[in-house]
């Protein structure tokens, strides 16, 4: 399979945006997926010494995961063309003792967050838990509801908050805040109050200084390739079944549906700041380039009660997220929870926008340090072995927890791992080269493939060896074997099948979720190949509306094909007529520049057109005809230059191979 093709070109330019990354995960399965090989005595054994090294039966977490509950929903949320966009239903098969096909550990957490419902914090605070990948919480102000983070999509949230009215009673929302930047906390927003209402009503929209930016653009540059990689992160393409997804570690699954975005009117740009909001005082902490670029914290003193965001949550989290994302900086993260035990000295509950709470002085503040611990003891054992000389894989697998954090069952690595959290703190460092002259130029993954399976006498060889490792249970170097077969021979069906099978015993292994859903989204890909189609980046009209032209202009630079494009000298002026905005677009040395002026009298060609018709050509809406004859476009110059310099833009579709090429 080709890792690109090529549509008409006008429509090419809808290469310039897709989901954002949360919400990217979530293309519609392709088919119902196969179901998992038997599982290997190896396996058995390695899920059984996990079950006793430690008490997974928390009565304290399933107390706390409980507490305060009111009423849990049942059913099924569905979009406006009847397609199911949330399934409360769907993971009602995690109950009891773990299957043999989950580590216990990780089938711990999947019974926490199975704990679905309405759930009150306290006395003028609820939480909505399960209704998609994060909460909403929701605060009691004078007049109405303060909503805390919005869920991914618009389906979702009206689902969550007309079952909240149902139960507590049919408040206005008073106010709205977004505690960072990750579309799983603001992509539902339009759920929970209609833009326009806001607007009208004068609404607070609270978020951290950046917010915006960083909302709009993380995935617009990147966004096809972590689109695909979230894919796998979040086990999309995976049935809801004991051999496939039974968790994400943050909470049960993502919601796949509209995503949108209020604009703030309040924001957070101090280090702390106090803001009143509906009566309440709210105290907020900002702490920028932690989990997210863009995120705050913040105190209720008037309910002693803290609100800890993505910051902190009961598991260990990313330090580099596998979907793919600029790595993030541990040390800042150790410092920014050390604060929090200050921030939150008079709290008697944390709460977090992933997860239940926490009760009690002594409980929040053991909870808070071992957070800030974890992160500061990989760090600081990380940097220690590689000023030794030791590389990032060497420390990956030797680095383990001391026993009182490995013991803390909070920061446990079902969503991030001490594995690759490290190898994120070496990338932060010192980047991809480990120093050894081999890999300065070492070969691409498949000619070494290739080259491999020749030395080894054939893609056959390769298989029997990688046979022999895996009936040894030695599935990472089975693994590695099968890679370079794969590589070298995608049509070789034995070596794939047995890939597939060494991918389904790493994935029943795996404490990590995400560690999981690759696993055993690798062995479904290997068996019935890529998605037949990639994300619908329709479901971002809502959201695209609020973002720059700027942004989208530079992943049009990003989406020429420089070889095409090394001879072509192209000069295009971009006026947008609802706006009053105009640019020029200009290709040469297979480059493509682009600043706001007015219009060149010397360009190959101008068009005109409004900023929703430009979404619509963007997200595939509106092809060549519609360009050619819509009343909201307008083409002056050379139509043969401007299909010239949409021809040189390159569409990727967005379900590309991962495990083969």
């Amino acid at each position: 399979m080709t890792r690109a093709c090529r549509p008409p070109a006008i429509r090419r330019a809808a290469a310039l945006v897709l989901l954002a990354a949360a919400a990217l995960a979530g293309c519609q399965r392709s088919g119902p997926a196969q179901t998992g090989g038997a599982v290997t005595p190896t396996v058995q054994q390695a899920n059984a010494a996990v079950a006793q090294a430690a008490d997974l039966s928390d009565p304290a977490s399933f107390a706390d995961a409980k507490r305060g509950f009111i009423a849990a929903p049942k059913g099924q949320v569905k979009d406006e063309a009847g397609h199911v966009i949330w399934d409360y239903d769907a993971f009602a098969f995690v109950e009891g003792q773990a299957p043999a096909t989950v580590n216990p550990s990780l089938w711990r957490q999947a019974l926490l967050n199975n704990q679905i419902g309405l759930f009150k914090v306290r006395d003028g605070i609820w939480q909505l838990r399960g209704f998609d990948l994060a909460n909403i919480t929701l605060i009691e102000g004078r007049t109405g509801w303060i909503v805390v983070d919005t869920l991914t999509s618009r389906e979702t949230a009206v689902a969550a908050m007309a079952f909240a009215r149902q139960h507590l009673g049919d408040k206005p929302v008073s106010a709205v805040i977004f505690t960072h930047s990750h579309v799983d906390h603001f992509g539902g927003a339009l759920g929970v109050i209609p833009a326009d209402e806001a607007k009208a009503r004068g609404v607070p929209v609270v978020a951290p200084v950046g917010f915006m930016e960083e909302a709009t653009s993380e995935n617009l540059m990147m966004g096809v390739a972590m689109g695909r990689r979230s894919m796998y992160m979040y086990g999309s393409r995976l049935p809801r079944a004991a051999n496939g997804l039974v968790d994400t570690g943050l909470g049960k699954a993502v919601a796949y549906g509209r995503v949108g975005i209020l604009a703030p009117t309040v924001v957070v740009d101090q280090p702390t700041q106090e803001v009143t909001l509906d009566g309440l005082r709210f105290v907020f902490h900002n702490v920028p380039g932690s989990e997210a670029p863009a995120e705050f914290t913040f105190y209720l003193p008037g309910l002693q009660a803290f609100c800890g965001a993505e910051l902190m949550s009961h598991t260990l989290h990313n330090l580099y997220t596998l979907r793919g994302a600029k790595v993030r900086d541990a040390l800042k993260w150790a410092g920014y929870l050390d604060a929090s035990l200050a921030h939150a000295a008079q709290a008697e509950v944390l709460f977090n926008q992933h997860h239940w709470p926490v009760w009690g002085r002594a409980r929040i503040d053991e909870f808070i340090s071992k957070q800030r611990d974890v992160y500061r003891y990989i760090h600081d054992q990380t940097v220690r072995q590689m000023n030794a000389g030791l590389t990032g894989p060497e420390i990956a697998d030797t680095m383990s927890l001391p026993k009182p954090l490995q013991d803390h069952l909070n920061v446990r690595g079902y969503y991030g791992t001490v594995r690759h959290n490290v190898r994120a703190v070496y990338q932060f460092y010192l980047g991809w080269f480990e120093a050894h002259p081999a890999n300065l130029d070492a070969l691409p993954p498949v000619d070494a493939g290739k080259r491999y399976v020749a030395l080894a006498g054939g893609a056959d060889k390769v298989v029997a060896a990688a046979q022999q490792a895996f009936d040894a249970g030695e599935f990472r170097w089975a693994a590695e074997l099968l890679k370079h077969a794969v590589y070298a021979d995608p049509q070789h069906r034995a070596a794939s099948e047995l890939m597939a099978r060494c991918f389904e015993q790493m994935g029943y292994m795996a404490e990590s979720a995400p560690w999981r859903n690759f696993y055993l989204t690798g062995a479904l890909e290997l068996r019935q190949g890529p998605p037949d189609k990639g994300i619908p980046s329709s479901a971002l009209l809502d959201m695209l509306q609020h973002t720059p032209i700027e942004r989208f202009l530079e992943a049009m630079a990003a989406n020429l094909n420089g070889p095409k494009a090394a001879d072509a000298s192209l000069k295009i002026n971009l006026v947008f007529s609802d706006l009053g905005e105009s640019y020029v677009l200009q290709i040469g040395n297979g480059v493509l520049h682009h600043r706001q002026a007015p219009p060149a009298g010397d360009a190959n060609a101008t068009l005109q057109l409004t900023k929703p018709f430009f979404l619509r050509m963007l997200t595939g809406g509106a092809g060549a005809k519609d360009l050619l004859l819509s009343d909201q476009t307008k083409i002056e110059g050379s139509r043969i230059d401007l299909g010239r310099f949409f021809a040189l833009l390159d569409k990727a579709p967005g379900n590309f191979p991962i495990v083969t090429r």
